[in-house]
């Protein structure tokens, strides 16, 4: 596994002893200007451990960097309806639970994607965090990259439930192991956690659900610096949607992580994401 990349989203919001846990993640300003294009910047440094094998990050240096960024982009989409992809969501899901958790990716499943455009089906994230005793969290991920915090709870929500069924999992579990690179550190440890002998039960005491989602912000709107104002601001809106989705009907026997990522806007985001994934695309 690379190194991660230089720290670069503040985390404002953040308390594990809640259920569910709850983060919140600030980009934050430049001169009075919200750092879309910094932030969009940083995102692609994590791009080839998203959507690359452990096996080829192996070894990696800087002399090679370039091309492996370049080749992990054209893994993303190549698509003139960017507005409705929802792999950036993927990659900041990514980012936020490898830099707030400390996790691993198990398996990048914008690798096996079959065709450039397909979407990726399944959880959003597949990752784990192995604890002091050696054991194996597994963390399975969800996002929605909306600008419409109610329609991200409401469609996360459904999922949470559809996802965390019987049959689903051990579907998904067979897809995961089907995908882990046998190179990996983890590997025998994750296909044991992950056998279709092993009681769910037992791997619901180990796994984790981080649900990312990001919205429109009326406190981003509203100011142009991270002072003290900004910050009782931010922490009230968080808390105001935490209320909300904790108030639905979450899984049980299974931690979940809520993690929120206010944006201003989501469309001024996407396109610096596009742009600068086209650019990487054609170097």
């Amino acid at each position: 596994m690379m190194n991660k990349p230089e720290k670069f989203i503040e985390v404002r919001v953040h308390d594990t002893t809640a259920s569910p846990s709850i983060t919140g993640l600030c980009i934050g300003y430049e001169r009075g200007v919200w750092r879309s294009s910094q932030f969009a910047q940083h995102i692609f440094e994590w791009l080839p451990e998203f959507a690359l094998k452990d096996s080829e990050l192996k070894g990696t240096d800087h002399a090679n960097m370039v091309k492996l960024i370049r080749d992990a982009a054209k893994r993303v989409y190549d698509s003139k309806k960017f507005q409705r992809r929802g792999e950036f969501g993927e990659l900041f899901l990514h980012a936020a639970i490898r830099q707030v958790f400390n996790s691993e990716p198990a398996i990048s499943k914008i690798y096996y994607k079959t065709a450039t455009n397909d979407p990726v089906k399944g959880f959003d994230a597949v990752h784990i965090v192995e604890s002091k005793n050696g054991e194996l969290e597994l963390w399975l991920g969800e996002v929605k990259f909306y600008s419409d915090i109610k329609r991200a709870i409401s469609d996360v929500i459904k999922e949470l439930q559809a996802h965390t069924a019987t049959d689903y999992l051990r579907k998904e579990f067979l897809l995961i192991k089907g995908k882990i690179d046998p190179t990996w550190t983890h590997a025998q440890k994750l296909n044991a956690l992950l056998s279709e002998n092993k009681s769910l039960d037992e791997v619901f005491a180990r796994a984790c659900i981080p649900v990312l989602l990001t919205y429109d912000s009326e406190c981003l709107k509203d100011h142009r610096i991270c002072d003290g104002a900004y910050k009782v601001a931010f922490e009230s809106e968080l808390n105001k949607h935490y209320s909300t989705f904790k108030n639905q009907t979450l899984p049980q026997g299974i931690t979940v992580h809520l993690i929120l990522l206010p944006l201003n806007t989501k469309e001024i985001l996407i396109k610096e994401l596009n742009n600068k994934l086209k650019t990487w695309q054609m170097i």
